[in-house]
């Protein structure tokens, strides 16, 4: 990150040495409050890159130690998740414990976190290794533009009719063979090329047919579709269709990048690396766990509750998940758990799943201090983001300090009064409060908007008193 220099070596997350501290202020830049929260978070992550410096014999019996985040809505539990993945370069997945049901039934498999987050980290490895060969890549695109521009048939009919009219006595010898005239147009050709002289020259181009079909497997949960397709089961036995395509030179330029460094990196390798990196430093977040937690109340099949816990636990406990890829170790893989926990508690969780959370944090609800300050001081404060919106209208927007105070206090309010969502309702607010100058721009008249807490009491305060409108509008 930003202000962090570190040597690492070439097969660990360049950010993944950060210390503890280091790990809490670059969180502290978007994140407010929640100071044991991100505490917490810092030293499981740094516990991963210690795991991976211990003696081999040890380091597969140290496991991660998992965490479930507790409070209300919009407190930050989510945020802290998505920005400790970023520090750590490291793949990462959130899901939704609610959307999983039971083996057995209609609905997604648990196991399909795994193979999802599979799939983020061959894409995340790919573009890396990727942007590493783009100069020998470009290289590679150019000299095929050259031989689209001038095919080396073209070339060898220009020889042929030049050697025929020398035979003839048409043509005089010179000292300059074909090969150099060539080699003069073609080296014509390049300078024109890299002076973007040819961009809109149009050129035939063979490209891939983006037709590919997909397979879908019968699983113990009836029919999911695992991303495979023929080309990738058969290999050369079913060979790939490619059409030929009109284009600019700009437009096949970039085809061309993408198959050269395609060619350039080893896939086996790529999805080696990115096994790796799942097993070692992957994270999944896994929110709104408090709506399985307890069981289901009746005589009706458990689909939704205990059920899904039990096919959960095996995953966070550590098995082998099939993913078209091969085989994924889940033992090493940290899990992030979170849930507002209004209606039930994590006791309420099955004791063997309780188990593989270890650490609880609760997060605090926010006040109004912090309201003013997620205003103004993380690097994606919203009135930061406002100011860049409006900035690209040419209007310079302010807000007085008694203005933010007046919408932090709006927002403390109407969630004591209506549902508590945390920093979410600032959103709803700031959007209220701009609505009108949002829709009048663009306005030639209109240059500078300041909104002073008179401003914010005036276009809020119907709102703000009506409850039953509340309910909707905030």
């Amino acid at each position: 990150m930003a202000g962090i220099h570190r040597t690492k070596d070439s097969d660990e997350q360049k950010n993944d040495g950060l210390t503890p501290r280091e790990i809490v202020a670059e969180l502290d830049k978007y994140i407010i409050s929640q100071n044991k929260a991100k505490k917490m978070v810092a030293i499981a992550l740094r516990n991963r890159w210690r795991r991976r410096k211990v003696k081999d014999d040890l380091r597969e019996e140290i496991m991660p130690n998992n965490i479930i985040l507790i409070g209300p809505t919009g407190v930050g539990k989510t945020e802290i998740a998505r920005r400790l993945a970023r520090l750590a370069e490291a793949p990462f997945i959130k899901v939704e414990a609610s959307k999983f049901t039971e083996v057995g039934y209609v609905g997604r498999d648990v196991e399909s976190i795994i193979r999802d987050l599979t799939d983020l980290a061959v894409s995340m490895v790919k573009t890396e290794w990727v942007e590493k060969v783009q100069d020998k890549a470009k290289e590679a695109a150019e000299e095929r533009l050259l031989d689209l521009l001038y095919p080396k048939s073209k070339m060898r009919v220009e020889n042929q009719g030049r050697q025929q009219n020398v035979r003839s006595g048409t043509e005089l010898p010179s000292e300059e063979t074909p090969e150099d005239r060539q080699e003069r147009t073609r080296e014509k050709l390049k300078n024109q090329l890299l002076e973007g002289k040819l961009e809109s020259r149009t050129v035939e181009l063979d490209v891939a047919s983006d037709a590919h079909p997909m397979l879908q497997i019968f699983s113990p949960i009836g029919i999911e579709e695992m991303g495979l397709n023929i080309q990738d089961l058969f290999g050369g036995m079913v060979p790939q269709k490619r059409k030929k395509r009109k284009m600019s030179v700009s437009e096949a330029r970039q085809i061309l990048l993408a198959e050269e460094a395609q060619k350039l990196i080893d896939m086996e390798k790529v999805v080696a690396e990115a096994i790796r990196r799942v097993e070692e430093s992957g994270i999944v977040f896994l929110d709104e766990i408090d709506k399985i937690a307890g069981r289901e109340e009746g005589a009706g099949p458990d689909v939704s509750r205990e059920g899904v816990q039990r096919d959960i636990l095996p995953v966070v406990e550590g098995t082998n998940v099939v993913t078209k890829y091969g085989m994924v170790k889940t033992d090493h893989i940290l899990f992030i758990a979170s849930g507002a926990f209004h209606v039930s508690k994590p006791s309420d969780l099955i004791p063997e799943l309780q188990g593989r959370f270890p650490i609880r944090v609760e997060l605090n609800s926010l006040s109004t201090e912090d309201f003013i300050r997620i205003l103004t001081e993380p690097e994606n404060a919203l009135v930061k983001q406002y100011t860049a919106l409006l900035a690209t209208e040419g209007v310079k927007v302010t807000f007085t300090r008694g203005a933010i105070q007046e919408i932090a206090r709006t927002a403390t309010e109407v969630n004591d009064r209506a549902e508590n969502i945390g920093a979410r309702r600032l959103h709803t607010i700031m959007s209220a409060l701009l609505e009108d100058v949002l829709y009048q721009l663009p306005d030639e008249s209109m240059e500078v908007v300041k909104i002073t807490a008179e401003d914010v009491r005036k276009r809020l305060r119907n709102i703000v008193e009506d409850e039953d409108l509340a309910k909707y509008i905030l």
